[in-house]
């Protein structure tokens, strides 16, 4: 009885915290606009000026399915032996949901392969991955459950486990049909939910723009206008609400490219080296920077593209040195600062549920 009486009640105080976490999902305010789905009911909120977020047919929004893939986002018992958070290990909310290392380290320390990119607005992205290999959100999410070099699962030893908890099964059936139980397929499709409402949009800048002239200072403004003026041309790839063209360049970090980027993909020899242009929204908080994480400062970022870069042969047309004053770089940086969003770092609705251990 002393057993059953423990379950309930995490059961009741779980219920409790999604009641209050659907709530925040699904709250408007003056700053934001409604994103809404085909039915036209109110899904969540995204930042003023951004366009709706758009679901797959096989996987539309509800704000218990988003629950659900937070709660598994900062599941230990996704991995093997319970030893790794899932996957906020590579994907921090304090650095953006990227990592602060070069290269993720996976289960037993083993390494990726490249710099973690920003799950901030991916929901918008067309490509996924710095070589673009990537399409749905949905796949990156399951297959990371089995992946030796990230959680290293078994698909069937995680739904067992998720099967036994108190509160899975039924978060599962309220997320997916009453018939549905827990499966790795639609673990993946949670988590995917989830991501998709990591929108990010109430920077300094952001704020700048809809009419708040003292978000920003002198500084930042002057490396606003120097960052989208012809002189340094930031901005023809660093573009639109995201801050990328979603295209692929070589920006000329190294001389030797031994990972070969979109050219893995392509299998064209003009795309040897190139890969896509990452968002700078937060990209105070997620260094170090570029595909393998060769930079570790924004002092370091600025001071590359100052120089216009190093020799390539596919290096892009626009590098080129751009004889930047200090007083210009410490302006471009402080710039680069105010696209970091506090809101959306320190936002509780992202974070680890408070019941989780």
């Amino acid at each position: 009885m002393i057993i059953m009486k423990t379950k309930n009640f995490q059961v009741f105080v779980f219920y409790a915290i999604i009641v209050i976490s659907i709530f925040a999902l699904s709250s408007c305010s003056e700053s934001g606009t409604e994103n809404s789905g085909s039915n036209g009911k109110h899904l969540f909120e995204v930042p003023l000026g951004f366009p709706p977020v758009i679901f797959p047919e096989d996987n539309p929004y509800n704000p218990i399915k988003a629950e659900l893939g937070r709660r598994l986002f900062y599941e230990r018992r996704l991995s093997k032996n319970n030893l790794m958070p899932s996957c906020s290990h590579c994907m921090k909310q304090s650095h953006g949901f990227s990592d602060c290392s070069p290269v993720s380290l996976g289960y037993g320390r083993e390494p990726e392969t490249r710099n973690t990119m920003s799950l901030a607005n991916v929901a918008y992205r067309k490509a996924l991955f710095w070589d673009g290999r990537g399409k749905r959100i949905e796949q990156p999410a399951y297959r990371s459950l089995f992946l030796p070099y990230i959680l290293n699962g078994d698909t069937n030893e995680i739904e067992k486990k998720l099967k036994a908890d108190p509160i899975y099964p039924e978060l599962f059936r309220r997320a997916f049909g009453e018939n549905a139980e827990p499966k790795a397929y639609l673990i993946g499709k949670a988590i995917a939910t989830f991501v998709r409402t990591l929108i990010s949009g109430n920077s300094a800048y952001d704020k700048y723009i809809r009419g708040d002239k003292k978000a920003m200072n002198e500084s930042q403004i002057r490396g606003m206008k120097l960052f989208f003026s012809d002189r340094t041309n930031c901005s023809k790839c660093h573009s639109g609400f995201m801050f990328t063209d979603e295209k692929f360049h070589n920006t000329a970090v190294v001389t030797h490219y031994f990972d070969r980027g979109r050219y893995y993909v392509t299998n064209n020899f003009s795309d040897i080296g190139k890969f896509i242009t990452p968002t700078l929204r937060n990209v105070e908080v997620n260094p170090p920077y570029m595909h393998n994480g060769e930079l570790h400062t924004l002092e370091e970022v600025i001071e590359h593209y100052n120089r216009g870069g190093k020799l390539f042969i596919n290096k892009d047309t626009l590098i080129r040195p751009l004889d930047l004053s200090y007083q210009e770089k410490t302006d471009l940086i402080n710039f680069l600062k105010a696209l970091t969003d506090w809101e959306f770092i320190k936002n509780p609705k992202f974070a680890k549920p408070l019941d989780m251990k």
